[in-house]
């Protein structure tokens, strides 16, 4: 909440592990006399299902997602951003608020999608439905009412664009879910370029009760976060980058190490040993 207030924007990246949060804090760098670095951590639930082999469908259980926090919270100190899904069972959430609250886990966002959950990038969407306004705004007013403390946030992800509706639906959404106690939207779209999300942002900046705006630019990464703040966009998420940089770095070793028959080819690409056993101060 705080950073929100006073940064003009605010930066989070996916975190999938405690040592990936540790690299986080660590990685600043010095541009034209500015420092840049993360503002928050993304607990994305893609990542978490990915590294334990399992589909991104709501496989893994929030119980085990909660444990992985729990680590990455005792050897971190960014705010967590929690990526709820669709918040399941609407009798179960309070629960998952309580846990989330008590772990020290900053905001939770929840979407809009009804039933088994599949990836919002994925082409075919047809399985997919929406919930009817009037049942995810009472989601968004029982998280509000379960929460402790008002830092808390209840970001609402709206899930219109993603389903080929129209932008009028999702401001409707927008405007119906702010009124139920959403403290912030993230409007989520898979084109290939910002003018749905900017479309969205020029609309719903305009309405008296607006929340800071919230993007996730996976498939629109060219936009600069210059671009994104001009059009009235307050946080931005990169969502699953660190992940996706990991895969192809040891998959490239593990080719190595076979085609070569001995590991020395390797190392000048990746950590050291010394390094890796004084990482951890």
């Amino acid at each position: 909440k705080r950073l929100i207030n006073s940064k003009y924007i605010v930066r989070v990246i996916e975190c999938h592990s405690p040592l990936t949060g540790i690299m986080i804090e660590e990685t600043k760098i010095l541009k034209e006399n500015k420092s840049y670095e993360f503002d928050a951590l993304w607990s994305s639930s893609l990542t978490d299902s990915a590294l334990r082999g399992k589909p991104d469908n709501q496989t893994v259980d929030y119980s085990t997602r909660l444990n992985w926090i729990s680590e990455i919270m005792d050897v971190t100190n960014k705010p967590i951003i929690f990526d709820g899904d669709n918040g399941g069972r609407i009798e179960h959430l309070p629960f998952l608020v309580k846990s989330l609250e008590r772990l020290g886990v900053s905001a939770i966002v929840i979407e809009d999608k009804k039933g088994l959950k599949k990836n919002s990038l994925f082409k075919k969407q047809n399985i997919n439905s929406q919930e009817s306004i009037k049942n995810f705004s009472k989601k968004i007013k029982i998280v509000k009412s379960t929460r402790i403390s008002n830092n808390f946030l209840i970001v609402a992800r709206i899930e219109s664009l993603i389903l080929g509706k129209s932008n009028t639906d999702a401001m409707n959404r927008a405007k119906a879910y702010v009124k139920s106690g959403a403290d912030a939207i993230l409007i989520h779209s898979k084109e290939n370029n910002p003018k749905q999300i900017f479309k969205f942002a020029k609309e719903f900046n305009k309405y008296t009760y607006s929340k800071p705006l919230i993007v996730v630019p996976s498939t629109y990464s060219k936009v600069k976060e210059t671009e994104l703040k001009k059009n009235g966009i307050k946080i931005v998420i990169y969502a699953n980058h660190l992940l996706r940089s990991s895969y192809p770095a040891m998959q490239n070793t593990l080719k190595e190490i076979l085609h070569n028959q001995r590991s020395f080819d390797s190392e000048k690409k990746i950590i050291s040993i010394k390094k890796i056993i004084n990482l951890i101060k």
